[in-house]
């Protein structure tokens, strides 16, 4: 054992603590913490990096809540961290407790001052989290604080990450769930072939949404802009489709026909419905194996559509989902997937 993991083991259990924001002293604490549960193996590398942490949270890139003790220790953390192309939409994550505090209910305490303490004083769109659906603890907590769910990220982590705790029983899934901090009404371009779909996802949206069916194809001359993320240690890619033309197809083939060998299992695509033609570029993407996520509110500004690619067949089975809502959002997604499978087996 080093000697940070045997000044974590000191750390006295049963001390009273409070749920506070980030202070740069708190920072050797965070890698001592992570390296108590996960070793040096937690894929993000920042929470080793004491200057770096310090450094996110003064350009207000990652914003750490801690439970301190009494004596100054750390018992969890969380981080308001940006992830997607709008840098006003936070995502809350890279949550942790200290095995012998996971009795006080921490993790709902943090979220519940991540959204009623620390959003509330940030000029932010919104706040969401990636709930875990190998069970249903973290929903349960997000539920209360941002309790807009709005897609099902199907088999987005390994099974490897969660190895320490026995909880998986195979890739993980995850719930997208929203809290919104500011109204943002707009008009969203619903595909045909998603207007059940979608108009129901938007039934807990809490903001003014005027739906038109997207029907027009890409402009001519447009160029399509594609950004591509991919996350090794999960075998996840992401691309984020900033423009759509009509060279979309020739484009994103390029991006993505070389995935398979590269071992990624899984592919998320980011589109905006600001698109009249969001439609045209579902088709072809449908035409490729891909399905539907869910909606991604606020994402670019305006709202975005997640579509996703999985190579084999998903971890339906693993899936565990809390509210009713989720559990129609996951029938939606395991249909449309289910309409993929059939269309290619019929070829």
């Amino acid at each position: 054992m080093t000697q940070e993991e045997l000044q974590t083991e000191a750390i006295e259990p049963g001390q009273s603590f409070v749920i506070d924001t980030f202070r740069p002293e708190d920072a050797p604490g965070v890698a001592r913490l992570f390296r108590a549960v996960y070793g040096n193996g937690y894929p993000v590398k920042l929470v080793y990096d004491p200057d770096q942490l310090i450094n996110a949270f003064n350009t207000l890139e990652n914003i750490p809540v801690v439970a301190r003790t009494s004596k100054g220790d750390l018992a969890a953390y969380e981080a308001l961290y940006r992830s997607c192309p709008n840098p006003l939409v936070y995502e809350a994550g890279q949550g942790l407790v200290l095995p012998a505090y996971r009795k006080n209910n921490i993790i709902n305490k943090i979220n519940q001052y991540v959204c009623e303490v620390i959003a509330p004083g940030m000029d932010i769109d919104a706040v969401f989290g990636e709930a875990v659906c190998n069970n249903v603890y973290m929903q349960k907590s997000w539920q209360v604080f941002a309790n807009i769910t709005t897609a099902l990220e199907v088999d987005l982590m390994p099974a490897e990450a969660y190895a320490k705790e026995l909880s998986a029983s195979g890739r993980v899934a995850c719930l997208l769930m929203f809290r919104n901090c500011r109204s943002r009404p707009q008009i969203v371009y619903v595909p045909p072939v998603y207007e059940d779909a979608l108009k129901y996802i938007y039934t807990h949206m809490n903001d003014e949404r005027t739906f038109n069916i997207s029907i027009e194809e890409p402009g001519k001359g447009l160029s399509t802009e594609i950004k591509k993320q991919v996350f090794d240690f999960a075998k996840v890619a992401r691309l984020t489709v900033h423009e759509a033309g009509d060279d979309f197809p020739a484009v994103f083939n390029e991006q993505t026909n070389d995935m398979p060998d590269q071992g990624i299992v899984v592919i998320q695509v980011w589109l905006k419905l600001s698109w009249p033609w969001v439609g045209s570029i579902v088709e072809y993407l449908r035409t490729r194996g891909y399905f539907l996520g869910g909606v991604l509110p606020g994402w670019f500004g305006t709202d975005g559509l997640l579509m996703q690619k999985i190579m084999g067949k998903p971890n339906w089975e693993g899936i565990q989902l809390y509210s009713e809502h989720a559990k129609k959002i996951m029938r939606i997604v395991k249909d449309d997937w289910s309409s993929q499978v059939i269309a290619s087996i019929r070829g």
